[in-house]
């Protein structure tokens, strides 16, 4: 089918030498009138919009690799590339590029890429140095070839003429030739050479060399060419290793005889690049950028061809979870998933995820579940490295994974918990398994990689599962190396004096302060849930234990925990740590400490600092009260006298509150003193209250007339204008004017009258509602003296 012949993917090389995959279409060739020519069009075949269009220059350099790929640069530093899926198709576009340059198209290079610094640089250098004339291939030629090779290599232009008389005159398979002569000969000196004239062909940097070079028939006497360094007095045995040490092995046999050959290839390139090559010096960077791009498009066209062979992949993963399956086979079968997962490293980001999602199909998390549980460390170790690829790639496709999983009465076969059992059995005394098992749960409890937009019960969901089914198998080891002792029970609520068992293993110690950081981790990025563990299992005063331990960084592991509680300034973990007296351990370890100025009493002192500074008065104030004494004799810092110095300040501060509604008593004036008097012996006063009420409107109004009659009789008087004082108790008067209600209203006190009228020092005629409103609050006498009580 045409679709299937054209079908491409466009890739351009980045700023780093690396292929970007542009997306995968279906190419054409025809001419486009805004460019005024033949083009090369792509058009992705997901929503038909345009992937490429490129006029076929004349002038452009084109190239053909490795039969389903054309290389090309359009501007500088930007090259293109497409790969197609069938050799014909790219056959195809390649003889219509020849066609509209004039090019034969057996040629697998178009043009000879010369740039205007290069012309301007050889303009004046005769017409025939154009041709690099290579030296009749003959042992007694070897030197000459060897140092025209090495001459080549500063000028781009002449790498580019040698590399084109390379190809055109078959000279490659005549060196190697001569390579078989010589080492039959044990000629040290031109095997020497030619270990130089490889190199060199190497450097020119050359995808037509390279198809020469790493065909079936050549590549072993390449590599042989490369073990004569003449720096060596023994020739290094690189065949050797290729042919007897590494073996080939087909965990599910591979009937393509062509992946079968690539993956052979793939192989030994890469170890002739990681292994062979000395390493590029600053100046070398770029000579071997084609032989990575070489190496890459082969790691893709591997797992392209593996990936859509369903009946290998299921096969394999069939075999991986049956029982039956004997120990080296399902070793061999893990080790082949894992190096499939690290080829796929190379894929784009868009073919990585239709990889994973493969795998995912076919069940590599149920796999995962199996192998990782086994006694085979080879296997385990494998398996971990496979686990992390996934994490990395979808930390949710794991957490979906492990929710759905059926609910097992015995919780241990749950996935995260073999991981989480796998990171507590590890037997590396330096526990690097441990510490990468650790990232990837720390990768999964996260809830800054949860997606809230497709999913917005994850975090929620997921925490509650991960708190219900696996935290207890997570801090196992924690709460058993704390153990009370047997008579602890019968301490009191408050009491930290238990007989922990203290780990002094080093190994021990070193996973207790991993799963410290796991939980430290946990009460930064959890809320709800790390607390109501922590509360639930009083796990702080646990963890507090670890202030004893003799391996200083563990102490600080527990302290970290505890200054990241104190952190959050919750008042429910304070209110927890103060009814537990869980500082107790941390001024021990200050104290024990002694006058080493150490991290440990550097770590102590900022959590004390913390707390002053931050002002977290319920702490400060049980650290005063119960740890003031041991700790004031501290002075090379001001941290907890300035603590102290807190702790005063809130109790002025709350001294002075409870006393701005109280006066004291010996100060009250005689009219107060005989109003909380008159006040106290009011048995009487509701009938005096009752009278207020009554007559208060003329009373008031009558007060209102004698204060300005008085005051106009008094401008009268004196023409300086000095108004007769009123008293203020003056309007004594009631509407009767009977003797015995004066008498009565007299023996009121007068400051309450004063109070309730104050609202007509300033009489404004249309506030008569706020004065009622006022009249009602201030009617009862017996509420003024309970506000300062």
């Amino acid at each position: 089918m045409s679709d299937t012949r054209r079908r491409v993917k466009v890739y351009t090389l980045n700023e780093d030498r690396q292929w970007d995959d542009r997306g995968t279409g279906h190419v054409s060739s025809t001419f486009v009138e805004r460019l005024k020519g033949i083009s090369l069009l792509v058009r992705a075949e997901s929503d038909g919009s345009l992937l490429l269009e490129s006029k076929i220059s004349p002038n452009t350099a084109y190239q053909k690799q490795q039969d389903t790929l054309i290389v090309w640069s359009e501007a500088d530093n930007y090259d293109l590339a497409l790969s197609f899926q069938e050799k014909a198709g790219c056959d195809e576009i390649w003889e219509k590029i020849c066609q509209v340059q004039g090019k034969d198209p057996a040629l697998d290079i178009t043009q000879d890429p010369i740039d205007e610094s290069e012309e301007e640089r050889f303009e004046e250098i005769q017409e025939t140095s154009h041709l690099v004339e290579l030296p009749p291939c003959e042992l007694s030629r070897l030197e000459e070839i060897a140092d025209l090779v090495t001459s080549v290599l500063s000028s781009p232009i002449r790498r580019e003429k040698l590399a084109l008389a390379l190809m055109s005159e078959g000279y490659i398979k005549k060196l190697l030739g001569l390579f078989r002569v010589c080492e039959d000969l044990d000629n040290r000196e031109g095997l020497h050479h030619l270990y130089e004239i490889v190199r060199g062909v190497l450097f020119l940097n050359k995808a037509a060399l390279f198809e020469v070079m790493f065909s079936d028939d050549c590549i072993m006497d390449v590599v042989g060419c490369l073990e004569y360094d003449p720096a060596l007095v023994q020739p290094k045995r690189h065949r050797e290793f290729l042919t007897k040490t590494a073996k080939f092995k087909e965990v599910i046999p591979i009937t393509d005889s062509e992946l079968r050959q690539k993956i052979h290839q793939t192989y030994r390139v890469q170890y002739i690049q990681d292994i062979i090559l000395p390493t590029p010096s600053v100046f070398e960077e770029n000579f071997l950028s084609t032989l990575t791009s070489f190496i890459f498009f082969n790691k893709v066209e591997i797992v392209s061809m593996l990936q859509e062979d369903e009946k290998f992949l299921t096969e394999v993963f069939a075999q991986l979870t049956d029982e039956a399956t004997e120990d080296s086979k399902r070793r061999e079968l893990v080790n082949f998933v894992k190096e499939f997962c690290a080829f796929s490293q190379t894929l784009q980001p868009q073919n990585r995820d239709a990889f994973f999602k493969t795998l995912a199909n076919l069940g590599i998390l149920p796999a995962l579940e199996i192998v990782m549980g086994m006694d085979d460390l080879q296997v385990r170790a494998a398996a971990t490295d496979i686990f992390s690829y996934l994490v990395e790639f979808s930390p949710s496709m794991v957490r979906e994974f492990v929710m759905q999983e059926p609910q097992q009465t015995d919780d241990d076969v749950l996935l995260i918990n073999v991981v989480i059992k796998q990171m507590i059995c590890d037997s590396d005394p330096e526990l690097g398994g441990a510490v990468q098992l650790m990232g990837l749960l720390r990768t999964l409890i996260d809830p800054e990689n949860m997606l809230a937009s497709t999913n917005k019960t994850e975090k929620t969901e997921f925490l509650s599962f991960f708190y219900k089914y696996c935290m207890h198998v997570l801090t196992a080891p924690l709460l058993a190396n704390t153990a009370h002792d047997k008579s602890s029970k019968d301490l009191q609520e408050g009491s930290t004096k238990i007989n922990p068992v203290c780990p002094d293993n080093f190994q021990t110690a070193q996973l207790l302060a991993l799963i410290l950081e796991l939980l430290t981790f946990c009460v930064e990025h959890h809320t709800y849930h790390i607390k109501t563990y922590i509360m639930n299992k009083d796990l702080l005063r646990r963890v507090l234990v670890l202030m004893n331990s003799k391996h200083t960084f563990l102490a600080l592991c527990a302290l970290r925990f505890m200054r990241r509680i104190i952190g959050l300034k919750d008042e429910y973990y304070n209110r927890y740590i103060i009814k537990g007296n869980l500082f107790e351990p941390v001024i021990n370890a200050l104290l024990d400490n002694g006058t080493r100025y150490n991290l440990l009493n550097s770590a102590i002192i900022e959590l004390f600092e913390f707390i002053k500074v931050e002002d977290i008065k319920s702490l400060i104030a049980h650290i005063v009260d119960n740890f003031y004494k041991a700790l004031e004799s501290i002075e090379y810092v001001q941290t907890f006298k300035g603590l102290k110095g807190r702790y005063e300040q809130e109790k002025d501060r709350q001294s002075q509150r409870l006393n701005r509604y109280r006066r004291d008593a010996r100060s009250l004036d005689e009219d107060e003193e005989l109003w909380f008097n008159d006040d106290d012996d009011d048995d009487d006063g509701e009938a005096v209250e009752k009278r207020m009420e009554d007559d208060f409107s003329d009373t008031y109004g009558k007060y209102m007339e004698a204060k300005k009659g008085a005051a106009n009789g008094a401008n009268g008087a004196n023409n300086n204008g000095k108004a007769a004082a009123i008293p203020p108790a003056s309007p004594a008067v009631t509407p009767n004017n009977s003797s015995t209600s004066s008498v009565k209203t007299v023996a009121l006190p007068a400051t309450p009258v004063v109070k309730t009228a104050l609202v007509g020092l300033v009489d404004y005629p249309d506030d008569e509602d706020e004065e009622e409103e006022d009249e009602e609050e201030e009617q009862s006498p017996r509420k003024r003296p309970r506000l300062s009580s």
